[in-house]
């Protein structure tokens, strides 16, 4: 299984994430090809290396057309078109859906509102509704099945929006990791996003505080805008497998089976005292016979023979397939010494389906 690990060491926002899987792997040119689909302001994505206090990071950055006026505020239900209108795959569709529905329900709450009714702001800009496809493009590139994410840190303080002054995490932020895991941070600043809380609650599976079981396959750094003063402003991505011994480890009892109904010990169970030899498929008789029934005076068993001599067959069966004894089984011709020749129908085993063939 394919999974992501999402290292939230510094929060997460939408650029960063998006950033951070195209470090890791994610198909660049395919994400910018299917971004052009949508019908909004013409966009270009600018990519370029940074150093976040010594981790070289990749920072993206949405640059709007300067001839064109950008559109600040959208509602929930244009934003939702646009996904559907695209022509964009059915998984993508989905991931970015899953995100905005996300910050949806979260401002309707925050706002006393309908989600249809809903305003996007910051988070109905541009940028984000790049971002936020952006990001289920890329996890779509990288054929991610699983997501998991480490505690998040939400910052503190305050910041500065279309409604004024709002406390950090901003409430959209907040409502939407109710029930997740956040991490303390000492900074006053804003460390998550709505769009990056919104990945988080729309998009992750599974948290954890360390990595997950998995082997590791590419890892990316996302960059962010602002400089922390201790520690490097970025998302961690990591993309790998998990779990990838536990099927060495299984013993798979059905595979085994048919060895052991074909190798068995006789020797505990029947004797044979006699002086000719059985093969299991080709008897030599001096006389043919039908494979089950024989027409003379004395009757031929595929278990027991009795031909004036004695076999004693104590209560065991045949397998069809190996025998461990010091005679063999011919299901067609048996060479006797005792020289009675016996004339039987022969059946075909290639129309006979009782007959058994090795």
């Amino acid at each position: 299984m394919k999974i992501a690990y999402l290292d939230c060491f510094s929060g997460i926002s939408g650029d960063m994430t998006l950033a951070a899987l195209v470090d890791a792997g994610a198909d660049r040119a395919y994400i910018e090809e299917e971004l052009r689909k949508l019908e909004i302001e013409p966009f270009t994505l600018d990519w370029k290396r940074v150093n976040k206090k010594g981790i070289s990071a990749l920072k993206m950055d949405v640059v709007l057309d300067p001839e064109t006026a950008p559109t600040h505020h959208r509602h929930y239900s244009e934003i939702v078109k646009y996904i559907h209108s695209a022509g964009l795959n059915e998984r993508v569709v989905k991931l970015s859906l899953a995100i905005f529905e996300k910050i949806g329900v979260a401002e309707a709450k925050i706002h006393g509102i309908p989600v249809e009714k809903v305003h996007f702001h910051e988070v109905g800009a541009m940028d984000s509704i790049v971002d936020v496809i952006g990001v289920a493009l890329a996890m779509d590139s990288l054929d991610i099945e699983k997501i998991f994410s480490s505690p998040v840190p939400l910052g503190s303080g305050t910041i500065r929006c279309d409604h004024g002054i709002y406390p950090v995490p901003a409430p959209a932020t907040l409502e939407m990791m109710r029930g997740l895991p956040i991490a303390p941070t000492s900074y006053a600043v804003e460390m998550t996003t709505p769009t990056g809380a919104g990945i988080i609650s729309g998009l992750v599976d599974e948290f954890t505080k360390g990595f997950p079981p998995m082997i590791v396959e590419s890892i990316g750094y996302g960059a962010g805008t602002r400089d922390l003063p201790n520690q490097p402003n970025v998302l961690r991505v990591v993309i790998g497998k998990a779990d990838p011994f536990m099927h060495k480890f299984q013993l798979h009892h059905e595979a085994l089976q048919p060895v052991a109904d074909h190798n068995h010990d006789h020797d505990h169970h029947h004797h044979h005292d006699h002086g000719h030899s059985h093969d299991h498929h080709n008897h030599d008789h001096e006389h043919s016979h039908d494979h089950h029934g024989h027409d003379h005076g004395h009757s031929h068993d595929h278990h027991e023979h009795d031909h004036g001599h004695s076999h004693a067959h104590d209560d065991h069966s045949h397998n069809h397939h190996e025998h461990d004894h010091e005679h063999s089984h011919d299901h067609h011709h048996h060479k006797h010494e005792h020289g009675l020749l016996h004339d039987h129908d022969h059946e075909d085993c290639s129309t006979n389906s009782s007959c058994v063939k090795q």
